[in-house]
C-alpha cells in the first residue's frame, strides 16, 4: 500500500469535494479516510489515500492535484505518508 496525505484548504465553495474525488477516482486512487470541516467560511479537508492501483507516479499525482487546486481556487498539497510522519514527529 502506498499511502499519501492530501490536504485541501481555501475559501468554501460548491464542488470542492466532488472535483477532488473525481480526479482521484479517474486516477485510480482509493480514499482510505477523509475529514473535512468549514470554519468561518474556510474549507479544510484532509485525506489519506492509497495510490498503489494508480498508473501515475506520485510526482504526477501531486502536480496534477496542485494544478486542480489552482483551477478551483484552493491549495492542494500531497505528501507521502512516511515524509508526513517524519515532519510531524516530535
Amino acid at each position: 500500500m502506498n499511502k499519501t496525505i492530501i490536504t485541501v484548504v481555501g475559501q468554501d465553495q460548491v464542488g470542492i469535494i466532488a472535483k477532488v474525488c473525481t480526479y482521484l477516482a479517474e486516477s485510480r486512487v482509493n480514499i482510505l479516510d477523509i475529514s473535512q470541516t468549514i470554519v468561518s467560511g474556510y474549507f479544510n479537508m484532509m485525506m489519506i489515500v492509497d495510490t498503489s492501483a494508480s498508473s501515475k507516479e506520485f510526482g504526477v499525482i501531486s502536480s496534477e492535484l496542485e494544478k486542480l487546486g489552482e483551477e478551483i481556487g484552493v491549495i492542494i498539497k500531497a505528501q507521502r505518508e512516511d515524509i508526513f510522519d517524519m515532519m510531524h514527529r516530535i
